[in-house]
């Protein structure tokens, strides 16, 4: 076998046997220069080196590097890579901490350098029982960030929620976006998001990312070994929403104790989906997010010129105005009254327009429903309103 070949296989099977606790393998590569001269040193060497009565020695050796060898050319004849950490391409900021994995497996249709160390990388994470203020403002911070003069890539988790979001975003503006997974590189969890993963393994730049063995079934466990990575291979954390003691919250304080940045979107102080937020932003963690025109500058990225907006209401009677247009034109004063409504009170529904405008339900239902088909508003499934934020 070649050399690279050798080094790979022997930092899977380092990984296999010592996922879950890296700094052995850490330490192993870090004697030796590589984690195929674990494999090169004679049985008595190995043996002072782990010293006696060591629980892990049994799972170094020949036959352990002989089936990670088989486990590499199956997975290289299905098109997934693995990626150790004594490469060149391994994530450089994930390197510097001292629980990264000894490698990586990767999908993409990209080549591994220009994966990982093509650019910053920001991850952008949070609760999977996101708001709509929470979605808002992921779309709007990813969205603002893709406008920097450095394009990052995104990083998350492909989660429901905050993290599927990002992900979503980065793709819509054609930034790269790293999914970091729970499972074996052959599973999507969650199985919803089957087709979103083909859409990230199919985007220049991005990779579905993880450094569990074939097979791994996502456990709760899985979780903060997971979330470490997010945190390790990006230079800036974002924190969405999350509880106090959530997953978005841990892989935060995660990157603080990296020594990254940490940023978190402030939210309502009763709203428990923001109260990680509040509180790393409280221990003086986290920087609050308070104006997207100077995040990006914050992260690295770049000083920030906002695209020039397209004003709403001159936008409504231009389209709406023509006396030609003999339907939508009496309806102007309407529309402009409730969108005003609906700019100043995201997520107000049908009844509190009624209310506030002192039209009836149907001229309003007539209005929200033509906005709607024409892009202007979106609505969820309890009929609460919300510019799009195309708009905003």
């Amino acid at each position: 076998m070649d050399d690279l070949f050798k080094e790979r296989a022997a930092a899977l099977a380092l990984n296999t046997a010592f996922g879950f606790e890296p700094k052995i393998s850490r330490s192993l590569i870090g004697q030796l220069g590589t984690a195929a001269s674990v494999f090169d040193i004679s049985e008595k060497d190995l043996d002072e080196l782990f010293g006696p009565y060591s629980k892990h020695r049994a799972l170094v050796g020949s036959a352990a590097l002989e089936e990670a060898c088989r486990e590499l050319e199956r997975l290289e004849g299905r098109g997934y890579r693995f990626v150790s950490l004594c490469e060149e391409d391994y994530p450089a900021l994930l390197r510097e901490c001292p629980d990264a994995p000894a490698g990586l497996y990767v999908r993409s249709c990209s080549e591994l350098g220009d994966i990982f160390n093509r650019g910053r990388n920001i991850s952008v994470v949070g609760t999977r029982d996101i708001s709509p203020y929470g979605s808002e403002w992921c779309t709007r911070i990813v969205r603002t960030i893709a406008q920097a003069p450095s394009r990052p890539t995104v990083v998350s988790g492909l989660a429901i929620g905050v993290d599927v979001t990002a992900h979503l975003c980065a793709l819509a503006e054609g930034i790269p976006t790293i999914a970091v997974i729970p499972t074996g590189i052959e599973d999507v969890y969650p199985s919803r998001h089957r087709v979103v993963a083909e859409k990230i393994a199919a985007a220049p730049g991005s990779a579905l990312v993880t450094d569990y063995p074939p097979g791994s079934q996502p456990v709760p466990v899985n979780f903060l070994r997971r979330n470490r990575i997010i945190a390790g291979m990006s230079g800036a954390t974002v924190l969405i929403e999350s509880k106090a003691k959530g997953g978005g919250t841990m892989t935060a304080r995660l990157a603080s104790g990296y020594g990254r940045e940490v940023f978190c979107l402030p939210g309502r102080v009763d709203d428990s989906r923001s109260a990680g937020c509040n509180l790393l932003i409280q221990e003086k963690i986290a920087e609050p997010i308070i104006s997207l025109a100077t995040l990006p500058q914050a992260l690295g990225l770049g000083r920030f010129s906002r695209r020039k907006a397209a004003d709403l209401e001159e936008e409504l009677s231009r389209r709406y105005g023509d006396a030609r247009d003999g339907e939508a034109a009496p309806l102007l004063p309407g529309i402009l009254k409730l969108v005003r409504i609906i700019r100043k009170q995201r997520g107000v529904d049908l009844d509190d327009l009624c209310r506030q405008s002192g039209m009836g339900i149907a001229e309003v239902t007539e209005i929200t429903g033509l906005l709607e088909s024409d892009g202007i508003i979106c609505t969820d499934i309890l009929r609460r309103c919300s510019i799009n934020l195309k708009f905003v």
